[in-house]
């Protein structure tokens, strides 16, 4: 998830480029660069790190024009460096690109020219199309853009400049957002809505395949083979503050709502073309890499350690192979037995927590192989791993953590996969099954939301309990003490998560009279265990609140209230349940008055011991 802005019209384009990012820095702050085009040239300028850095590059050298494009960066391919930094330009200087997004074939692309003579300076898929223009420019800029884009693979949002028109910009998307904001002799391109407020309210949403070539006196929109799109004009209404927050209450409840997308990215360029198999490009292991694995040994701190317990039922039951799962901050301390055949997977969405630093480093003094679960290119443990796998989430502010954890899964459970069949013991058909419902999730997410509502009712039910249970088996008790964990955090109820199973061991005696039990039963093969433990909590009183496949029977006969997610496979069930639970957790939150985005006495990324 990146910024993007862009400007056509009479006054100074640096102006609102620097201002329109400035607006849009949440969504990316590794980086940043502006491109202007003036005196027949296009004038590039970016720098790593915060906005502030690229200012003051600017002031310094101002950037003159009436006409430019800019972005802030949040990385995906490339670590943060100015080279790597938005805008790129295509080899003689005569497009300039800004990109969201990730362009999956940009490997085949980049081999081809390379193959004819161009020369690459960074190593992002972004540059692959500014050169790609060029190599494909038919003497009309909008004919070749979307020629350009017929063979781009993917998911993004690009805005284009070009030297042969110098009084236009061309903006396209698929799969992220884009807008163009209509202004008076003058016309605005950004990625959301914060960005040109202070200008204008009356806007065109884009529409994937819908391409829009921008002057400053017009805007004409069209179809990826050039026929006419009608557009409606889409009047804003919100405050600047609801803006940034795309017309969400709380930055957390965009961020749920956002899961689908961040899950598609976390998918692509880890699917096959025909969708039956899993690829990882960036590992390029061999069935010898895996076979030569003793053991995992997976560490991570809060949420990403409960990522963690998912991955031992997923690796273990798909690959085979033994894991364990230790918190980051116990591993350093209890002279773990790793070793050379011992392969270390390191999951932190920052990138940054220092627990989980110094675990990876104690790892790797021990001999293992190391591997990151990361959301941040260029953090510190993406640095230090010996390879690493990005889930593209995107930047996350809430402090909660929602679309980080469900990447975590996906990227997780594709690994498992991908193991499973290199050292035989998945066979391609149960592959496929799993891959195929997994790629159903985004899209299987809509019903959860639309039922949003159901679990808000819940919320407003439990809100003056000051305690909450939370039982599950297999999966589901992984699940479950993710579920506590969200709704202790920000609600301040007090919450905990239990095996079904261990009731009867002590838990039971803190079951009383109208007290909440979240039930988690998605996983079919343990199904008549969890009845019988939620009969356990029924006889005691509790309220028990059902979760379960969308075709159940069965629980729903034994429970007060239900929640019904999309039938799936066991494997992937995790992935959609958990949100109903961040939902409930966020809900309560709001009903009780809380600051949801920034819980008391926490901090995003924990960088101190």
């Amino acid at each position: 998830m990146c910024g993007i802005v862009g400007y056509v019209g009479d006054r100074q384009a640096a102006d609102f480029l620097l201002e329109g990012l400035a607006k849009l820095e949440y969504r990316g702050y590794d980086s940043a660069g502006i491109a202007v085009y003036h005196d027949g040239k296009i004038k590039v300028q970016k720098k790593v790190g915060r906005l502030i850095n690229l200012k003051k590059v600017v002031e310094q050298d101002p950037n003159i024009g009436t006409i430019g494009i800019g972005h802030t960066r949040w990385a995906t391919h490339g670590g943060p460096s100015d080279v790597n930094s938005h805008p790129h330009m295509s080899m003689d200087g005569k497009f300039a690109v800004v990109h969201n997004g990730i362009i999956e074939n940009y490997m085949t692309l980049k081999e081809e020219l390379l193959a004819k003579g161009y020369q690459f300076k960074s190593e992002t898929d972004t540059e692959v199309v500014a050169h790609l223009c060029s190599d494909m420019y038919d003497g009309d800029f909008a004919s070749t853009v979307r020629r350009v884009l017929k063979r781009l693979r993917g998911s993004y949002s690009l805005v284009f400049m070009s030297t042969y028109q110098p009084d236009t910009i061309i903006c396209c998307k698929k799969d992220n957002p884009l807008i163009v904001g209509l202004g008076d002799g003058e016309n605005y391109i950004a990625s959301d809505i914060p960005a040109i407020l202070n200008y204008t309210r009356r806007t065109y949403i884009m529409n994937d395949g819908e391409v829009a070539i921008v002057k400053k006196d017009s805007v004409w929109v069209t179809d990826l083979d050039g026929q006419p799109v009608s557009k409606k004009v889409f009047e804003v209404n919100w405050d600047a503050e609801a803006a940034e927050k795309g017309g969400f209450e709380h930055f957390m409840i965009k961020e749920i709502f956002e899961q689908p997308k961040a899950i598609r990215d976390t998918l692509s360029c880890r699917v096959a073309d025909d969708g039956k198999s899993v690829k990882f490009d960036e590992l390029n292991w061999s069935p010898e890499d895996v076979n030569s694995i003793g053991k995992i040994m997976i560490t991570a701190c809060g949420t990403a350690y409960h990522a963690g317990l998912l991955a031992k039922y997923f690796i273990e039951k798909l690959a085979r192979i033994p894991v364990e799962v230790d918190i980051a901050s116990e591993y350093r301390y209890r002279d773990p037995l790793t070793d050379s055949k011992t392969l270390c997977i390191i999951i932190s969405q920052s990138g940054e927590t220092i627990d989980t630093l110094a675990a990876l480093k104690e790892a790797k003094r021990r001999g293992a192989r190391s591997l990151a679960i990361t959301n941040v290119v260029g953090s510190s443990i993406s640095r230090e791993a010996d390879q690493v796998v990005y889930t593209w989430a995107g930047p996350e502010i809430a402090v909660a953590s929602t679309k980080a954890y469900t990447t975590q899964l996906v990227a997780l459970l594709l690994l498992a996969l991908y193991m499973g069949r290199l050292n035989g013991q998945l066979s391609a058909e149960k592959e496929t099954e799993i891959l195929q419902d997994l790629q159903k999730v985004p899209e299987q997410c809509q019903y959860i939301f639309d039922h949003a509502d159901d679990v808000k009712q819940l919320a407003e039910k439990f809100k003056n309990k000051e305690d909450v249970f939370f039982i599950g088996r297999s999966m589901d008790y992984g699940l479950a003490m993710e579920g506590a964990l969200k709704l202790k955090e920000i609600s301040y109820i007090h919450a905990e998560a239990y095996a079904g199973g261990e009731l009867k061991h002590g838990t039971l005696a803190l079951i009383v009279d109208g007290v909440p039990v979240i039930a988690l039963a998605t996983q079919r093969d343990v199904e008549e265990k969890m009845i019988s433990n939620i009969k356990e909590v029924k006889a005691r009183n509790a309220q028990v609140v059902g979760v379960v496949q969308d075709d159940d029977t069965e629980v729903a006969k034994t429970v007060d209230y239900i929640i019904k997610i999309p039938k799936s496979d066991n494997f992937v069930m995790p992935v959609m349940t958990v949100i109903p639970l961040q939902l409930l957790a966020y809900y309560a939150a709001v009903v009780r008055g809380n600051d949801v985005d920034k819980p008391r006495n926490l901090a995003k990324s924990v960088t101190v011991e």
